[in-house]
């Protein structure tokens, strides 16, 4: 057991409306389904335990591509969407923020009835790991989310987050039961967040022989700065710029997308007639499902495939997010019944954006990329909290 990850972000309050709810629970157990149907759900739990492929996913999704909500509004999506039909996934979600959080160990124990995993000792994982982030990692963040996620072989991740009020910054911690040896020694796989200064760190390695010391009730503690696995920091700001994203990915993508079409390529002719801003969501999304995780270091870049809830980088494009949610769920049921071939030209076409960068040369016109999917957005539905997208304006020089 490890903890695998820590992401900082900017402390946003707000919420998420009914409309886009619902779609990122559709889109996520969407997503889910198809990473367990290709790799099992301990692939899943892989996942969820990479702060970059967490943030990755918030995006793909809609929210907003660097803020602290993607953690609650990420995790709430999957636990409606993926509990009611647990027992078919194999896996189970505990958990979620503030009260919720406080019911994790009796979410766990009647878990564990069901289904005969060992309740008591999930219940002392999910302590523990928020015993360490809470209490021996004392960098100032209180914990206020704690999500216990689980399949039915007993392996577990854990995604949890504080808040800063003083800095106004969320940490969300990331742990997974395989990589874990030991609660008290280097347990995150990730720790996602901005460097606090000096902290107490009781957890790592150097700190051992200050653990036992303090075992022993000797008045000296450690003083550690903590070391993280695998750590993601957001900034501070709502505009996405170019240095956010890998502009070699996203142009080819772009380019394989709308410039290209899939009558070009055998392998994507099951795509054929979708239009190209369906086809660049797609894309991202089918780099979430089957990418790996070198591909997650730009996790701002999957904002591409439906924006974000408050207009950065642009309104939510709805009808381009539910085409996307209907093709990806039909190859799903497809998939099911052995007619996997529109699965498989899903995987195809992001397999295909990744050899596309191999000769790619990105220009210098993210600026005007944006502004094209601010000014294209009614045309998809375009939707923010703020309201619907409108037409730009045409201004015309007047004679009068």
């Amino acid at each position: 057991m490890k903890s695998s990850g820590t992401a900082d972000l900017p402390l946003h309050y707000g919420y998420v409306p009914k409309w886009l709810a619902e779609r990122m629970a559709r889109l996520g157990l969407a997503i889910t389904e198809a990473i367990i149907a290709e790799y099992g759900t301990a692939e899943v739990l892989r996942r969820l335990s990479d702060p970059f492929w967490f943030q990755s996913l918030g995006s793909v999704m809609g929210m907003d591509w660097h803020s602290s909500g993607i953690t609650t509004s990420v995790m709430g999506a999957l636990k409606g969407a993926i509990n009611p039909r647990s027992k078919e996934l194999g896996i189970y979600i505990c958990g979620g923020k503030g009260l919720k959080s406080r019911q994790t160990p009796n979410e766990l124990l009647n878990l564990a009835e069901r289904t005969g995993l060992d309740g008591k000792e999930l219940v002392r994982c999910s302590r523990l790991s928020a015993k360490v982030d809470n209490t021996a990692i004392q960098d100032g963040f209180q914990l206020y989310t704690h999500n216990f996620i689980v399949n039915s072989e007993g392996l577990w991740t854990v995604v949890q987050q504080g808040m800063r009020n003083d800095s106004a910054t969320a940490r969300r911690y990331h742990w997974h039961s395989s990589a874990l040896p030991s609660f008290v020694e280097e347990p995150h796989t990730g720790i996602c967040g901005i460097n606090q200064g000096q902290i107490l760190n009781l957890v790592a390695k150097e700190a051992r022989s200050s653990r036992n010391s303090m075992l022993s009730m000797t008045t000296e503690s450690p003083d550690r700065i903590i070391r993280e696995a695998r750590k993601l920091i957001m900034p501070n700001r709502h505009e996405l710029k170019s240095k956010d994203v890998d502009l070699k990915r996203l142009g080819a993508m772009l380019w394989l997308t709308q410039e290209k079409r899939p009558a070009d390529f055998e392998e994507l002719l099951l795509l054929e007639g979708m239009g190209p801003r369906t086809l660049q969501s797609l894309a991202l999304v089918s780099e979430v499902i089957y990418g790996t995780p070198s591909r997650f270091t730009d996790p701002a870049r999957f904002s591409f495939a439906h924006g974000g809830k408050d207009g950065h980088p642009f309104p939510v494009p709805l009808k381009v997010y539910d085409e996307t949610i209907q093709v990806l769920g039909k190859a799903i049921q497809q998939a099911k019944i052995g007619q996997s071939d529109k699965q498989q030209a899903i995987f195809k076409l992001g397999e295909l954006a990744r050899k596309a960068e191999e000769n790619f040369i990105p220009n210098d016109n993210f600026e005007a990329l944006l502004q094209k999917e601010r000014d294209d957005s009614w045309k998809y539905g375009g939707k923010t909290v703020f309201g619907d997208a409108k037409p730009a304006l045409e201004t015309q020089l007047s004679l009068f």
